[in-house]
């Protein structure tokens, strides 16, 4: 858990703009035509309309996004009751991750009412204003009456979160645990340390998905709830049992299954986890400090399968992991409310999603390589990026289900597309060429496979069925890194390329590169050399129709694996020069950049040729590419060699290529901004025609720019595309990740397709 000074975590809070959150406007305001419209007299339009109709406040106003998060103070994280006021801060973090998870908008509400029929009141005075309500932070007993009068009076989703968030999670991380250990939920012994809100509300949710109650053991701060307990609420004594000759926590963990500490840290010790069954689950949930620490647990019992509330844990039981779905779910379908049908399908689907294969960017995130479905992974963590297109379609499939739902789904497909899109996460190309890739896979020839991110690209390909990878490299290398890292790449080729079982290739290649290479100064002895080298063989194996496409750079320099593929296979017909081009995603959509990679300096019919290609390169995404050549001028509103080659290069493409929706000299923000272009520049070709396509003027712009977008704009760059070689060649920027070599191998197929046909 990350550890910081209190002053940190001030100025966190203090510096800059006071706060986590703000309100921003969705709609133009730059004009006094746009205020009269966001305002007087134009708002009055909508306004009548929801009068006739109430339901089209979803179509007029923020309120089908918004959910209000709403607290009284009284039972703040670990800080008790510390009042409305002071609670801000955590209902403000609370928006933030709402927000950041499932694009969800929050106000924060601090009620100064701490007796229930003034709260309940109160809320739902204001509920018209919000489409979902989160409660936090309402201490019990008076949680559990305040959430059941509202949900019975109120008709949007709404859901105390600490009664119900970790008892989601918590049963999500049960189903798999007790699954690991081999144990039945019908048949385990489940002592439960702590009686408040969240803790019946995880022991009910047990229950749910089938453990049996009278299995369960419940304690308080006064011990073991049992039925000849005078102090007991009717939460309480639903899990009353019958007294025997238990009266501590040591004494109810012997022999039990399952450990879930829902109260305060250090109350557990070695001693009382040794006690426990064969494989036991221990679920430490105290924050900051657990029941028992995960050090001390481990060293305990080595079969132990161990949860905390921690984040430098594995196996952290995070509230983040459910609410932030269930209400984008419940949102989307617009549920009259967030009933049991609704948590029990967020928690299996949370439980699934552990058992699917861990994306690389979460790999990255916690260092290490391969995390798998197992004792110290059995949910799955709070940056995964498929929770939101997991869990919010089971929930909102529930409420439906549930005969709740008010604005049903009927495309899943989209509405997954579309929960990705909310957060940037989904490019919809990528997955049109994915889709494409998978109708008929080539055969990709990796020449760096004696690398972990290699192989694991390799089996992603593979097993997503984009690809047929074929590996170069040391064989017993290469097998020991797929045993060490728990890959499963079956029955995928392995080629020594120094192996005497390739002697014949060998001879075969080198005399076909020879033939190429002799009037070169290239002698015999050595091609033969350069045939030991995987690029050169690579490359060769592609050329002959061995492997549809190659895929090398990743522990290279660029220029290293592209000198092979140049003398093996060479350029298309009528190519003078190769070019790079990345393609850059955003929430904005699909641009193309080039020349990103290859030419320093091109001249004004380089510049042409490079357009050309990239104008190829974009229809095979079956975009129509519209172009804007880059400088640092506008239609020659400033002389220099750089502004001329630009206009001399557009001329040339003007007079040969009339076809081609191309433009320029421009400066970036004119290029992309259309309603710039067209008041200032309307006579342009572009107007009116969303450029997606730039091309830059020299190699350090281009490279400086989609580097600058990666980092800076939060967009994905995929690429360098290689441009112009006569069969598919790509070469990876060098580190790429996982993520990034699997994007590169799925445009390869898709090169390779093209081509055949």
């Amino acid at each position: 858990m990350a550890k910081f000074r209190k002053q940190e975590a001030l100025d966190y809070h203090s510096q800059g703009r006071p706060g986590k959150i703000e309100v921003i406007p969705t709609k133009p305001y730059s004009s006094q035509r746009d205020l009269t419209l966001a305002y007087s007299p134009g708002v009055a339009e909508p306004c009548l309309d929801i009068e006739k109709n109430p339901e089209d406040a979803y179509r007029y106003t923020s309120k089908g996004n918004l959910v209000a998060v709403i607290s009284n103070g009284t039972a703040v994280l670990g800080l008790g009751d510390i009042g409305p006021l002071a609670s801000k801060p955590v209902m403000e973090g609370k928006g933030m991750l709402f927000k950041i998870y499932a694009d969800i908008d929050v106000f924060d509400i601090e009620v100064d009412a701490n007796d229930i029929d003034t709260f309940v009141q109160t809320v739902k005075a204001i509920a018209p204003t919000f489409g979902g309500i989160n409660l936090e932070d309402i201490k019990a007993p008076e949680c559990f009456e305040i959430e059941k009068r509202l949900k019975e009076e109120l008709d949007i989703p709404l859901m105390h979160d600490d009664q119900h968030g970790t008892a989601i999670i918590s049963t999500a991380a049960l189903i798999n645990a007790c699954e690991i250990a081999g144990k039945k939920l019908s048949e385990v012994k489940l002592v439960v340390n702590g009686a408040g809100a969240s803790a019946i509300s995880c022991a009910k949710m047990y229950v749910a998905v089938g453990v049996n109650k009278a299995n369960i053991t419940m304690l308080d701060s006064k011990g073991i709830i049992t039925d000849d307990r005078t102090d007991l609420d009717e939460n309480k004594r639903f899990f009353a049992r019958k007294k025997d000759k238990r009266e501590t926590l040591a004494d109810a963990m012997k022999g039990a299954d399952v450990f879930v500490g829902l109260s305060k840290g250090n109350v557990v010790n070695a001693d009382m986890v040794r006690s426990m069954a064969d494989r036991p689950v221990v679920f430490a949930l105290a924050n900051p400090d657990p029941e028992i620490s995960y050090d001390e647990a481990m060293s305990a019992r080595p079969d132990i399968i161990m949860a905390t509330g921690r984040s430098d844990h594995p196996n952290q039981v995070n509230n983040v992991l459910g609410f932030p779905f269930i209400f984008r779910g419940a949102l989307d379908v617009r549920a009259t409310q967030i009933n049991e049908a609704m948590k029990l399908a967020a928690a299996y689907s949370i439980a699934q999603l552990a058992k699917e294969p861990v994306p690389d960017d979460v790999n990255l995130a916690y260092d290490t390589r391969n995390l798998s479905f197992g004792p110290t992974y059995i949910i799955p963590k709070p940056i995964d990026s498929r929770l939101i297109s997991t869990v919010a379609p089971a929930v909102a499939k529930a409420a439906m289900e549930s005969g709740i739902a008010r604005k049903p789904i009927t495309d899943w497909d989209m509405y997954r597309m579309e929960l990705n899109s909310r957060l940037g996460l989904d490019n919809k190309l990528m997955r049109t060429v994915t889709s494409k890739a998978r109708q008929n896979p080539k055969r990709v020839v990796f020449t760096e496979a004696d690398t972990y991110k290699i192989l694991k690209a390799a089996q992603v390909v593979k097993d997503d069925g984009i690809a047929k990878p074929i590996l170069l490299g040391d064989i017993n290398k290469i097998k020991r890194l797929i045993e060490e890292n728990n890959l499963d790449l079956g029955d995928t080729i392995i080629i020594d390329t120094r192996s005497p079982e390739q002697e014949d290739n060998r001879y075969r290649f080198s005399e076909m590169l020879y033939q190429k290479r002799k009037r070169r100064g290239l002698t015999q002895y050595e091609a033969k050399k350069l045939m030991q080298d995987r690029n050169y063989f690579g490359a060769m194996m592609v050329e002959t129709g061995m492997a549809d496409a190659m895929i090398s750079g990743l522990t290279r320099k660029y220029g290293v694996p592209v000198r092979p593929a140049l003398q093996c296979i060479g350029v298309q017909d009528g190519v003078k020069k190769v070019a790079g081009m990345y393609m850059i995603s955003n929430k904005q959509g699909n641009f193309f950049f080039a020349d990103t990679t290859m030419n320093v300096e091109p001249t004004a019919q380089e510049l042409v040729d490079i357009t050309v290609l990239t104008a190829q390169a974009v229809r095979q995404f079956n975009i129509v590419p519209r172009i804007a050549l880059l400088s640092y001028t506008n239609f020659g509103s400033a002389e220099g060699p750089l502004p001329e080659k630009v206009r001399e290069a557009v001329a040339i493409l003007h007079r040969d290529y009339p076809g081609l929706i191309v433009d320029g000299d421009l400066q970036a923000n004119f290029a992309l901004n259309n309603e710039l272009l067209k008041e200032v520049f309307p006579f342009s070709e572009l107007v009116g025609k969303k450029v997606n396509t730039l091309i830059f003027p020299n190699l350090a712009s281009g490279n400086i720019a989609y580097k600058m977008m990666q980092e800076l704009g939060g967009a994905e760059a995929i690429g360098p595309i290689l441009l112009g070689m006569k069969k598919p060649v790509h070469i990876l920027q060098l580190g790429s990740s996982v993520r990034e070599i699997v994007n590169m191998v799925t445009i390869a197929v898709m090169d390779a397709q093209s081509r055949k046909q």
